[in-house]
This record gives structure tokens, sequence and C-alpha cells, in this order.
């Protein structure tokens, strides 16, 4: 299983969030190219990035820290947040993005999510479900949806996606344990996606969870910037992944 670091970019600056709530941000690193160098020294290979304000504008705030992470490290970063059209993907990955995570837009403009997703694969376009009460959040977790995960899932899989990040709002942030039954229903009725967790790691028991419900990655956050996570027991879990 693949553990992807997250940095989840307001003002230039690393910010986690509770909950999805834009009013609870905490700055952990005014540098994110550095935390990103940090991450790729500790033994990752994978980040997740994603554009606070791009999602809340609809329009990517941050491509130039993305391509600078991208210029100074190795990593293979997936990028997410604002991307609204098939020339705002290409500029992500013009920028450096080894592939991109769309979310909002798979459900307010399935449209364009095809174009996107024809143009670049289902390697490098990952379907992102942020999850409340098991119903679509979106625009920044700020709106939800009448889409719940699972015919969203159906539709989409259907479509050709083979990657799919799910996070549950509800677990952001708040360092309680993921959301392993969701997961675990998604699991059962898809058992051919590549599921990606995102949400609620506070712990190493919490990764070896998810991996063996059979996670094909999981993303940490506020549990790697706090020092929740054992770094000497990560490295052996990476290693040995």
């Amino acid at each position: 299983m693949i553990i992807i670091p997250a940095i989840d970019l307001m003002n230039n600056q690393c910010v986690r969030l509770s909950q999805g709530d834009f009013n609870t941000q905490t700055v952990y690193s005014n540098d994110p190219v550095q935390t990103a160098r940090n991450f790729e020294t500790t033994g990752f290979t994978h980040l997740h990035m994603v554009d606070l304000d791009g999602a809340k504008r609809k329009l990517p705030a941050h491509l130039p820290i993305l391509k600078s992470v991208t210029e100074a490290t190795n990593l293979f970063v997936d990028f997410s947040g604002g991307i609204r059209s098939l020339q705002q993907a290409k500029e992500a990955f013009n920028n450096g993005a080894s592939a991109i995570t769309i979310g909002s837009m798979a459900v307010n403009d399935p449209e364009t999510t095809q174009s996107i997703l024809d143009a670049f694969g289902p390697e490098k376009v990952i379907l992102g479900a942020d999850v409340k009460n098991e119903f679509i959040a979106t625009a920044g977790w700020l709106e939800q949806s009448d889409r719940d995960i699972f015919s969203f899932l159906q539709y989409w899989t259907e479509k050709g996606f083979s990657k799919v990040m799910i996070t549950d709002v509800s677990k952001d942030g708040m360092m309680q344990g993921p959301s392993v039954e969701l997961y675990e229903k998604v699991l059962k009725k898809f058992p051919e996606i590549r599921l990606i967790a995102s949400g609620g790691i506070s712990e190493m028991e919490d990764i070896r969870q998810l991996k063996k419900i059979g996670c094909y990655g999981a993303i940490t956050g506020k549990a790697l910037y706090e020092g929740k996570l054992d770094l000497k027991e990560l490295k052996e879990f990476l290693t040995n992944s």
C-alpha cells in the first residue's frame, strides 16, 4: 500500500482544516517546497497537494508552488483543487503534476470530467469523492450534493475511472481513526477499484487496518505534521510495502 502525505495550501502556506471547515485552519509550514523535500527524505514517493483556495474560488491558485515542488523533488504529485476545465487540467500537468484529482466537477460537470479522463487516461486522472454521511460534498466541502457515494462510483467506474480517493469529511483532520466501515462497503461493491483512503489517520494501526481491508493507498496529513506517526515504524512500513 502507498502512504501519501498531504500538503493542503492556503495563502501559499501548508495548513490543515478540521472537518473541511475553512475557519479551523492550522498553519504548519510557510515553506511547502521544504515540506515536500522533507517528505521525500523520509522515504515517501507520492504527495497529495490540495489547493484549498482554488477549490473555494473554482480556479487553481497555487500552480507556481506545484511547479516549485515538482522541480525540487522526484515525488509523484497528485494535484487537486479548482480544476474546472480541460485547459486548467493541462496547466496542472504543464506545471509538473503527475496526476490530478477531480471531485466537484465530476458531480457538477460530467461532460468536462469525461473529456479530461479521455484526454489523460485513468492513470493520470483520479476520481475524488468527498463524503458526508455517504453523500458527495463539493466546492471544498462547502456544499453537499444529493448524490450518494455508491451511485456516484457506479456511474464513474463504468465511464473509465479506476483510481478513487475517498475522504470522509467528518473524519478529516480529527485524528479519530479512518472510515474503515465505509471503505469496506465501497470495496465490497467495487472490488476492482484502487481505493485511496483519506481522513482520520492517527496512528500506525490505522494504516495497517486500511492495508488489511485492501486499500491501494492512504493519505495522511495532520498525524504527520503533529508527530503522531512514529517515523521509524513508518519507514519500515514504506520499505516493506
